[in-house]
């Protein structure tokens, strides 16, 4: 199933999709591996497949002015067609002469784009869930398709930090400290295709200059990649896994690629990756070691992911009326329904991103569901525990004292988040540093000036101890959602609610602290 060239849901069927919105995509067939014959035609109509049955609303294919044969015959441009009009997509074929004409197409694409845009180039091969991975993804970023492996012509180095691009290298532009290669596909985001333009521009006046040293036609998706990070564009870093995206340069290396797809199995490594690789302690090994299993049955019965999170707003309601009881056997049978609770809270995320159904709606929901089933626990256990103490009061106090530390923690989390999305929007809207392009490319360049103070040395600090054990402890002490729950069941389970919020205020409370000087480190840093 690996090598299956069809996107294809969860039941194996091919899924229709309406093209009113989309990426565009711009292919850039400009090698002779482009057109090397493989089964059902030529690595480029192989690509081209892939992408029209991806939410993909425009293929513009680039080509060379003396023709491409992988466009000409039964294999070639009319089979796109009789494909692009089953699923009602368009595609052009664009020839450029060179290098600055290619960029200049890019540019002239990003400019008339009402979407994301997505380039490639033509001798890619590729799992269709790689693909997928990037140009469905919920978020409107911009990314690049990251892999590890030795660097090479077709797999230039990149350096990544804490998710993100921080270098990108080719023949004329050196990486130091790479830790990982382009795979030759770039999404560039709608609030970035200003950007994307005027780099591309920028690129085009260099070539025709011959600023740009040995660079060659082949390496445009790598210069834009490049000359994106040094203007200050965010790229996020799309590792691929176990599925394959790659490069080919001839007839050997193709076959060998695509026979390798078939070693994948394609549906699996989805699964594992609508796992979040950045959980906490408890929600990794006491939740997500299994909660998978119920992600692949759900969508198969197209159980959302929204009625998922009403499910767990049910189990916690449920868990709130055993102990609203006070006793022993209704505060452990609450515990089991609210780590149940959990359980569905996580699988929501799970389902959302294994089926690529996101939205606002479904965002929302879970935000506010979290808050709700957490204050509706603590008002439940401080009834369960007044009811059993024959109407003593004095446990609405700490009670009390929990739900505003926990509503101050949010308020903390949500005004920095807000902050640096807000700042992150301002670059986006300014005018990103294009007189970076005109340093010299044989060195790396950096985008951010080096920090300095003591500041900066706590997070260097605190970065390299995001390994091992350090990291685990780092994620536990900031009391995240699954530690608060695993908390809770068990102090109430064991012994009472006054034990129960007597804990969360002493965790939480270090957590705040914790947390409140960490944004202090990053504000100043």
């Amino acid at each position: 199933m690996g090598a299956d060239l069809g996107r294809r849901g969860v039941s194996g069927g091919l899924l229709p999709r309406t093209r009113t919105t989309g990426t565009v995509a711009v292919v850039l067939a400009t090698t002779p591996a482009s057109g090397l014959p493989v089964a059902g035609g030529s690595l480029l109509t192989r690509l081209t497949r892939q992408l029209i049955l991806l939410p993909v609303r425009d293929v513009h294919i680039v080509v060379r002015d003396d023709g491409f044969r992988g466009l000409d015959g039964a294999d070639g441009i009319d089979d796109l067609n009789g494909v692009g009009d089953l699923t009602g997509v368009r595609h052009t074929v664009t020839a450029g002469d060179g290098l600055a004409a290619d960029l200049r197409i890019v540019a002239k694409v990003a400019r008339a784009s009402a979407g994301a845009v997505a380039i490639m180039a033509g001798d890619v091969v590729a799992h269709a869930e790689a693909l997928a991975a990037l140009l469905e993804h919920p978020s409107a970023d911009t990314a690049a398709i990251v892999g590890d492996g030795e660097a090479g012509p077709l797999a230039p180095p990149v350096r990544t930090e804490r998710g993100r691009v921080a270098a990108a290298g080719n023949s004329f532009h050196q990486v130091a400290s790479a830790n990982g290669t382009f795979r030759g596909v770039l999404r560039v985001g709608e609030q970035h295709l200003g950007a994307l333009a005027e780099v591309a521009d920028e690129l085009a006046r260099l070539a025709e200059g011959r600023h740009l040293g040995r660079a060659a036609d082949t390496e445009v998706a790598d210069l834009l990649l490049a000359g994106l990070v040094r203007a200050g564009v965010p790229v996020r870093a799309a590792a691929v896994g176990p599925l394959h995206c790659r490069r080919v340069a001839g007839k050997i290396a193709a076959d060998t690629a695509i026979a390798r797809l078939a070693d994948v199995d394609e549906a699996e490594a989805r699964l594992a990756a609508s796992i979040k690789t950045d959980d906490g302690f408890f929600a990794t090994f006491c939740v997500s070691s299994w909660s998978r299993h119920l992600v692949r049955p759900a969508a198969r019965l197209s159980v959302t992911p929204n009625a998922v999170t009403g499910m767990s707003v049910g189990f916690a309601v449920i868990a709130a009326v055993w102990f609203s009881e006070g006793q022993r056997l209704g505060l452990i049978a609450g515990a089991v329904a609210l780590y149940l609770s959990f359980v569905l809270d996580c699988v929501d995320g799970q389902l959302a991103r294994y089926t690529r159904t996101f939205s606002a709606l479904g965002s929302w929901l879970d935000g506010i569901s979290d808050r709700v089933k957490e204050y509706v626990v603590y008002a439940a256990l401080a009834l369960g525990y007044a009811a059993a103490a024959g109407g003593s009061g004095d446990i609405w106090v700490p009670a009390a004292a929990v739900m505003i530390l926990q509503t101050l923690r949010h308020t903390i989390d949500f005004s920095y988040a807000g902050s640096v999305a807000d700042a992150a929007r301002a670059d986006a809207d300014g005018t990103p540093s294009f007189h970076l392009l005109a340093v010299p490319w044989d060195h790396e360049g950096e985008t951010r000036p080096a920090a300095k103070g003591a500041g900066s040395s706590v997070l260097a600090l605190s970065r390299q101890l995001d390994t091992g054990v350090a990291y685990w402890l780092k994620k536990i002490v900031v009391l995240p959602v699954g530690e608060r729950m695993a908390l809770i069941a068990v102090t109430a389970a064991l012994f009472d609610a006054r034990v129960t919020f007597l804990a969360l205020l002493v965790w939480g409370g270090g957590a705040a602290l914790y947390t409140l000087a960490g944004r202090i480190v990053r504000s100043f840093a």
